[in-house]
């Protein structure tokens, strides 16, 4: 070997034992590996940075905000309705669950796929009574096998379609993968309809996991417009529309008259509800029924949708000075510049007007104000932030818009007409110009340590094929692969790929993998294409680890999963991809 391979493998080797020892975060490793590849003098200074301008860095960015933008209109809460009364027994939870998330997967981010469908799956065990550990880990596993159907629905397809413009000359389009993909997310989807019962019997997901979607419900106040469709209509109506998530626990009339209401009370223009339940139900209520929070003034939404202002959940800790003390008494707004939206009291309902409850330690608010001076005030209030949950009540929903441009882009692409880079960028502009999402909230969704490992491993992953080290490896390989048929290459291929992902990251083996099989396929005097296709199948399909692909890490802590309960469902979901994956391959991409 030349000193260039030696360094290039040395540098690969030891991003390799940084990453599996996780000490060190990996977007730093990725860093100090370009860095490392400089200095040996394997990647030219003048190429150093390219791989930030890479297409591939682009088109992950803008799917991330797509991604975000179709979560958050609630479109897919409305796509589930007509479903959830036939979810009755776990297989009909996780195979309808698991084939909504794959088909959605397949147009999006499949980690926003999956995040959209996480707190639904803790509505549906808590109406069962059924654990959430049932549906997560099958639902991650679908929101993989769904990013295979199409270029943009995982990143090792974008990637391996680069690679392949480099190598052959042509990159793949938007559904060359779907012949293969839907193959394999149709057989997994089936599988896992019954194999979760493959899954540790034991309950360990319990509030631990719940509570990170499910906090105590929080009692709001809502003004009844007279535009409402509401008005005229009962309080059960209104109990019906929220599909049974909400409760009007209150009504205030004639300014400071309140009642107790039942189910057959009819609702005027003008009315103020106290209503009672989580956040998300609280927010598809106000939106739903065009209602009006109480202390949030219209001037107000509009900032908000410029991003001047937001809103956070926060917790009241001990020595706060609210302690005690009512909004109006503290002067909440006038004093401090937030409003009080919402407040949730575990164990005891809250039975006054919010601005006369005397707030107590460990009360759970919902504050909207200034986003830039929200951590000194919640210093100075001496509350402490939840993690972000992307609370917006009060805020006007886009139902259609973001699916409709997602779905003009999945065409534009599909009649190649643009390139996906363009369609994705100009439908993360759109979505930007239309204020569906503010510039702070996309700047929030992008996965930027993915970027930056991008950025950092396409120099390194191209100075391993230049100094000659994949044509080295695949000389390796073929010696292995020389006895066996093309079809056993091509399943060796695959199997490589996918024992690698744990232990680096489905991009980052993608970079790697895809210069070895296509050298492979060219010293075996075959075509490189299903090569490259079977790198990216066992790159996206990470199913026996919890650190192979970020879907897995999502569910880990509310599923209440271990380490080694991922290869009970995992190892045969694996076996039936490279069985399965192998045939679908060598039949529609001929060696």
């Amino acid at each position: 070997m030349t000193f260039s391979q030696i360094a290039a493998f040395s540098i690969v080797i030891v991003m390799v034992g940084l990453l599996i020892w996780d000490k060190i975060r990996y977007d730093v490793v990725a860093l100090g590996a370009l860095l490392a590849a400089i200095a040996c003098g394997i990647v030219p200074p003048d190429k150093a940075f390219t791989g930030f301008s890479d297409d591939i860095v682009i088109i992950v960015a803008s799917a991330l905000v797509v991604s975000a933008a179709v979560g958050r209109s609630g479109i897919v809460e409305l796509m589930m309705r007509p479903f959830i009364p036939h979810m009755k027994t776990t297989n009909s939870q996780v195979g309808i669950l698991v084939s909504v998330v794959t088909v959605l997967s397949a147009f999006m981010k499949n980690i926003g796929a999956l995040a959209i469908f996480m707190p639904i799956a803790f509505q549906i065990s808590r109406r069962t009574g059924k654990p959430a550990s049932r549906l997560l880990m099958p639902l991650s596993f679908g929101s993989l096998l769904g990013g295979l159907a199409t270029l943009v629905g995982t990143s090792p397809n974008i990637i391996v379609s680069r690679m392949r413009e480099d190598i052959v000359g042509e990159p793949f389009t938007m559904f060359d993968f779907a012949p293969v993909g839907i193959g394999l997310a149709v057989v997994g989807i089936v599988f896992l309809t019954f194999g979760w019962r493959l899954l540790p019997r034991a309950e360990r997901s319990g509030a631990a996991g719940d509570a990170q979607f499910s906090i105590e419900d929080y009692t709001t106040e809502a003004r009844l417009p007279p535009e409402s469709p509401l008005v005229g209509k009962t309080v059960f109506d209104l109990e019906s529309m929220a599909e049974a998530e909400v409760t009007v626990v209150g009504i205030i009339r004639e300014g400071f008259r309140r009642y107790v209401p039942s189910g057959h009370w009819t609702l005027f223009a003008g009315d103020v509800l106290v209503l009672e339940g989580e956040a998300q139900a609280l927010e598809k209520i106000t939106v739903d029924g065009k209602l009006e929070l109480v202390g949030l003034k219209e001037g107000e939404i509009a900032s908000a949708r410029r991003g001047e202002i937001g809103m956070v959940e926060a917790v009241v800790t001990q020595g706060s000075p609210l302690i005690g003390n009512s909004a109006a008494q503290v002067s909440l707004r006038e004093r401090f510049g937030v409003n009080l939206l919402a407040l949730s009291r575990r164990g005891r309902r809250v039975s006054q007007r919010l601005r006369r409850v005397r707030f107590q330690q460990g009360d759970l608010l919902v504050l909207h104000g200034n986003k830039d001076a929200m951590p000194d005030t919640l210093a100075e209030l001496g509350c402490l932030p939840l993690a972000e949950r992307n609370v917006s009540l009060g805020r006007k929903r886009h139902l259609y818009l973001p699916i409709t441009v997602l779905a003009i882009a999945m065409a534009l692409v599909a009649l190649q007409m643009v390139t996906v880079t363009i369609a994705f960028f100009g439908a993360a502009v759109i979505l930007l110009l239309t204020r569906v999402l503010t510039p702070r909230e996309a700047y929030e969704v992008v996965d930027w340590p993915i970027l930056i490992l991008l950025g950092s491993l396409i120099p390194v992953s191209d100075a391993l094929r230049t100094t000659g080290g994949t044509d080295l490896i695949a000389g390796w390989l073929s010696g292995a692969a020389g006895a066996l048929p093309p079809m056993g290459a091509l399943a060796l291929i695959l199997t490589v790929a996918m024992a690698v992902t744990p232990f680096l990251n489905n991009a980052a083996t993608v970079l790697v993998m895809a210069p070895i099989g296509a050298s492979l396929a060219g010293q075996l005097g075959l075509n490189p294409d299903p090569f490259l296709m079977a790198v990216a199948v066992g790159a996206a399909c990470d199913f026996l680890t919890p650190i192979g692909h970020q879907c897995n890490t999502l569910v880990m802590g509310p599923g209440g999963y271990r380490f080694g309960d991922y290869w009970r469902l995992g190892l045969p979901l694996s076996v039936i991809v490279i069985t399965l994956g192998t045939f679908l391959i060598g039949m529609f991409w001929p060696m």
